[in-house]
């Protein structure tokens, strides 16, 4: 049996993926989240690679208790947008469990802590008034919260650079772009009719199947210190060219390369050189 990975936010959407991903490339699973398993996993409970335990992660003690034991975390959980809660309890709740997280995992002497950090980091919402500084968007555009969401990400990120200076421990930020189930690429053809609607992170997304893959190749890199990675697919969620649609919405911005037919406006060069990431999904293909 594989090495043995804890799976936080192991009930949400990118965390069900993580926790599938893992088990089929022969990893051992300790899943958790605050909720009850999630009857969308295709992993059952009865089989000896995976484990459920249900902890509050905001709870310190919860949290040095799930990670006790394990070689390393793929810590997905938190509230997963801006727009659930009151944006002090966004801050406050996705703080406590990162932090809690983080320093349970030094404590415990992890080899590698990979975590959802996000695109929003980067400057979302964009809008025609408030655009990016330079296309493609990379890691250096950064930071840039809008957000007590993308806020509570800047501090965590601030955290795993200090939390791995002081434990030795490499700690890898994904920054995810929108996280997409492919049973939802059929809405995408409707995106040409109202662009404005994924105007705010510049049109982009990235298959669940690929954010898992991302996960466990962040596990297996060769990497050390706190690294970030945008984490996005190659092509954008329109139908029009990419260059239609910085003409449109993004005049003037500085273009730092030539654009493909509908490459994203994310750059991953990153994460390909570093990770060996490549996205293998698409709704276009779909």
């Amino acid at each position: 049996m594989g090495k043995r990975i804890c799976v936080t936010g192991a009930s949400g959407l990118a965390g069900r993926a993580v926790v599938t991903d893992l088990l089929e490339h022969g990893y051992e699973v300790l899943a958790t989240d605050v909720v009850a398993p999630s009857p969308l996993l295709p992993a059952r409970w009865s089989r000896p690679d995976l484990t459920y335990t249900q902890a509050d992660l905001t709870d310190a003690g919860d949290a040095f208790e799930v990670i006790d034991g394990v070689d390393a975390v793929a810590h997905l959980a938190a509230i997963p947008a801006p727009s659930i809660f009151t944006p002090a309890r966004t801050l406050n709740v996705n703080n406590a469990v990162n932090s809690n997280v983080f320093l349970a995992a030094a404590r415990a002497g992890v080899e590698r802590v990979v975590w959802a950090s996000s695109e929003t980091t980067l400057g979302l919402d964009f809008t025609r008034d408030a655009p990016p500084a330079y296309l493609p968007i990379d890691e250096d555009h950064y930071p840039r919260p809008t957000t007590t969401y993308s806020l509570s990400k800047v501090l965590g990120e601030t955290m795993a650079e200090h939390i791995s200076d002081w434990s030795g421990i490499p700690f890898v930020a994904l920054r995810f772009s929108n996280v997409i189930d492919p049973d939802r690429y059929g809405e995408f053809p409707g995106f040409e009719e109202a662009p404005e609607s994924r105007l705010f992170n510049a049109f982009g997304y990235i298959d669940v199947r690929d954010a898992a893959a991302s996960v466990r190749l962040a596990l297996e890199a060769d990497v050390t210190g706190a690294r970030s990675y945008v984490i996005a697919n190659r092509d954008t969620v329109m139908s029009r060219s990419t260059a239609a649609l910085i003409e449109e919405f993004f005049p003037g911005v500085e273009l730092r390369r030539e654009f493909g037919e509908h490459e994203s406006l994310f750059a991953i060069d990153r994460a390909r050189a570093e990770l060996g990431f490549e996205p293998q999904h698409g709704w276009r293909d779909a």
